[in-house]
């Protein structure tokens, strides 16, 4: 009993201790989960969503800021720059931008850009908010092309004309002349499109002008339409007078075209997109046929060819036929002989030619575009009456033109060739040949001493009255009756008639006088149509320099001219 007693007490009440192994995270370690798992789901959307990274090579940074320029598309971001550096060859800079997701699919090898900065010219106002906010780089959006991520910016700001009803034509002209980009282009003096773009051609030796014409209005061109240059002011005087054309006062300053259908007897079709046209200089050469086949003749003129310009018309009978291309004087020092060779062209197309009871065709019977085919019936026409002739087509400006005829009565002739040009025969026009007899005359009776045969016949009436009075003492009464009347006549001679007669040719002279003093070269009319002309020229130049000036300084429309930066 005392054992039981001498035991611990607290070996009879302490529990057994009992380890357990606890799994799972705890509650402390779930915070940083869900910082982990939403900062990777921000890195995700935000690599997702960036767009792609670009370069685009220009040749100046001009107006470009890295973190600020921004890229638009029709005044919405699309881009922005984010480092601007110096090309590997230091011709240029390289901006490397980063381009909104949405951007992605139109970033192929068409897509353009460029630097929109403030310009102004006559024919619009653009980009003025850039001279507050800064440039900014515009973009015209292409899908169609393959994929890249380099471009080059263009030098100048293109029209975009993406997304815009309408259609594209290409105008081939041999020089660009006034037009620029922007130029309009005109339907019967309503503007319907503008230019685009403009380069050389792959030749090199022509000029391709790319135009847009909007919705409605291309559906006037077809195959029968024609396009010429209406830029500036159109002056022509020639045979038939002065004309003076021009579309608005934005062509005189800018440029443009002109377009217009006319009647053709050929069928009209339509034209795709960037179907080529001819570009004609004017108005007057669209309207003219093009014809293939060109003969050319020399002319030798023995009179003054005074008046005579190359593209003077050649006629037959007033429908015009050619023109003349080039004229020079050649002078032989021994002979002392001058000679004046006329070239001139002609269609023979403008002409329907019959030969043994049936017409001529020119595409069966021509091969070659050079007429030689035809010398045949040529050198026939001139061997029997066929001349050339200069005739004055303008009395005021005295342009001559070069008239063809047929003359029966004319003498047959051999043709002969001179650097292969057929001669054509001419006759003297008979304007000039009257002139050459009145000057003639006009000299001959010039040199009578009018004044000494007048003192001589006095002289003589003196003496013969003399003789008459011993005369008449030695022979008493006979023809007492005869000889008075006698002398009263010849007294009637030297008082009326020679006064009369030298007062006649004095007025003839002063008529001649005044005559050249109004039409001849130093006339007042002359003096003051080229002080005219003068004066014009010198308006349109000034406005040109203000255009120009704002052009370069388009500032100066809001801040003033100010001086300016060497």
């Amino acid at each position: 009993m005392s054992e039981e007693n001498n035991q611990p007490l607290i070996s009879q009440t302490a529990p057994k201790a009992e380890v357990r192994t606890k799994q799972g995270l705890q509650a402390v370690w779930l915070i940083p989960l869900i910082a982990l798992v939403i900062g990777g789901w921000l890195a995700y959307k935000a690599f997702s969503e960036k767009g792609p990274l670009i370069s685009i090579s220009f040749s100046t940074a001009d107006g470009l800021e890295a973190g600020k320029t921004k890229i638009k598309f029709r005044d919405v971001v699309v881009g922005e720059v984010e480092e601007i550096l110096l090309s590997e060859s230091l011709d240029g800079v390289v901006v490397l931008a980063r381009m909104n997701k949405a951007a992605k699919p139109y970033l192929t090898d068409k897509t353009r850009f460029w630097v929109v900065r403030a310009r102004i010219s006559a024919g619009e106002v653009s980009g003025l908010g850039t001279l507050l906010s800064g440039a900014y780089i515009g973009i015209d959006p292409i899908l169609d092309g393959a994929r890249t991520k380099s471009f080059t910016g263009l030098s100048k700001q293109p029209l975009v004309t993406a997304n815009v009803p309408g259609q594209h034509y290409m105008l081939r002209t041999s020089t660009l002349g006034s037009l620029n980009l922007g130029s309009p282009i005109y339907y019967r003096q309503i503007k319907v499109g503008e230019v685009v773009d403009y380069d050389f051609s792959q030749s090199g030796e022509a000029v391709d002008v790319k135009i847009f014409i909007h919705a409605p209005h291309h559906e006037r061109v077809n195959s029968a339409t024609r396009f010429w240059n209406a830029s500036g002011i159109d002056f022509k005087l020639d045979s038939t007078g002065i004309k003076v054309d021009t579309q608005s006062l934005v062509s005189i300053l800018q440029g443009g075209i002109a377009f217009d259908m006319l009647p053709s007897l050929a069928a009209e079709t339509e034209v795709s997109d960037n179907f080529q046209f001819l570009l004609h200089p004017n108005r007057e050469a669209a309207t003219k046929k093009n014809y293939a086949i060109k003969t050319y003749y020399l002319m030798y003129f023995n009179q003054s060819v005074r008046g005579l310009v190359a593209g003077a018309p050649v006629e037959f009978r007033g429908i015009p036929i050619g023109e003349v291309v080039d004229y020079k004087l050649v002078l032989d020092t021994d002979s002392q002989e001058a000679r004046i060779p006329v070239l001139v062209m002609i269609e023979p197309e403008r002409l329907e030619l019959w030969t043994q009871g049936q017409k001529v065709d020119y595409r069966t019977t021509l091969k070659e575009k050079t007429g030689s085919q035809l010398r045949p019936m040529q050198e026939k026409l001139l061997k029997h009456g066929m001349r050339a002739q200069l005739k004055t087509g303008n009395l005021l400006t005295g342009q001559l033109y070069v008239d063809i005829d047929i003359y029966p009565e004319a003498e047959p002739i051999l043709v002969t060739y001179e650097k292969d040009y057929p001669i054509f025969p001419t006759v003297p026009a008979p304007l000039g040949q009257i002139a050459e007899d009145v000057s003639s005359i006009l000299k001959k009776i010039d040199a009578i001493p009018f004044q000494e045969l007048g003192v001589n016949l006095n002289e003589t009436i003196i003496t013969l009255k003399s003789t008459l009075q011993e005369y008449k003492k030695v022979a008493g009464n006979v023809n007492q009756q005869v000889i008075p009347h006698f002398g009263q006549a010849l007294a009637n001679i030297n008082k009326q008639i020679l006064p009369n007669l030298n007062q006649t040719m004095e007025d003839l002279q002063d008529t001649m006088a005044g005559l050249k003093k109004t039409v001849g070269k130093d006339s007042a009319l002359n003096f003051k149509t080229q002080q005219i002309l003068d004066e014009l020229t010198g308006a349109i130049r000034s406005i040109r320099s203000v255009a120009d000036q704002l052009d370069r300084n388009p500032r100066a429309l809001i801040f003033g001219r100010g001086e300016s930066k060497q």
